[in-house]
């Protein structure tokens, strides 16, 4: 299907995040939240940054509980 914008992430066709552990991954999110709590709301640049970084890490986070869990996706 063809959108006008691209996604930030297509199941099936781009390659989810390595993740090793779920406390690297909680530890990496962690990180994230912290380095984008001060970024400027106001800012389209900024905000693009963090939904895209937020993103990639709660995948990662994602992931990573499946993986402990035994399922995959």
């Amino acid at each position: 299907m063809t959108t006008p914008y691209d996604a930030l992430f297509t199941p099936g066709e781009d390659r989810a995040p390595d993740v090793h552990t779920v406390d690297l991954a909680l530890s990496v999110a962690r990180e994230s939240l912290n380095r984008c709590a001060s970024s400027n709301i106001h800012s389209y640049g900024a905000m693009i940054t963090a939904a895209v970084e937020l993103q990639h890490t709660l995948r990662q986070l994602v992931i990573a509980l499946d993986a402990e869990r035994g399922e995959s996706r």
